[in-house]
């Protein structure tokens, strides 16, 4: 009867340090995504901060596209959401794209000295909202990846562990790829 006991007495005691370490982790991953989190916030308004100055460039050249990044810049009000703080961080970025493609048809501007060191902030801050990103979205992995994996499905369930999403944005730097066409030309021969 009494290895009977120290078997079952060791085997609880193994479930115990199963439960005990998987609730553990998925707490260190919510806790890291939340860090990561913090890091993503940091960056976007540092980006939010930039604004003013960027409109102030932008004002001589073109009222109508800092009128609208201003208005987007209103809008913002720090939901604590993550969906909802996406989709504001969206609508900033496309009009910063804006902002940035009107250096284009202003060479004057382009050429501001003020405009590049603007531009040139704005790259870092979008470089350091990319890595946060990173690190948000590993940390999401990890976590989703434990709440899907058994028998840590069963800890998610008992104390409410859910599914946390990616973060996606577009970055207002990011520039599209152009398209390349391989097409063979008609009505040309390559081999005679």
């Amino acid at each position: 009867m009494e290895p009977l006991l120290i078997f079952s007495l060791f085997l609880l005691f193994i479930i115990g340090v199963i439960l005990i370490g998987t609730y553990n982790k998925f707490i260190k991953y919510k806790n890291r995504i939340e860090e990561a989190w913090s890091g993503i916030d940091v960056a976007l308004k540092r980006r939010f901060n930039l604004i003013p100055n960027l409109i102030r460039v932008i004002e001589g050249y073109s009222e109508h596209e800092a009128k609208i990044l201003m208005s987007n810049r209103n809008q913002i009000n720090g939901t604590s959401t993550i969906s909802n703080r996406v989709k504001e961080e969206s609508e900033l970025s496309k009009s910063l794209q804006g902002a940035l493609a009107l250096a284009e048809a202003y060479p004057d501007l382009k050429a501001s000295a003020n405009f590049i060191d603007l531009q040139n902030t704005l790259d870092g801050i979008e470089r350091d909202i990319q890595n946060a990103r990173n690190r948000y979205n590993r940390a999401v992995n990890k976590f989703n990846t434990m709440i899907e994996s058994f028998p840590a499905s069963l800890i998610a369930k008992k104390y409410k562990f859910e599914k946390q999403n990616y973060f996606s944005l577009d970055l207002a730097t990011q520039r599209e790829s152009p398209e390349a066409n391989f097409a063979k030309p008609r009505n040309q021969k390559f081999f005679k």
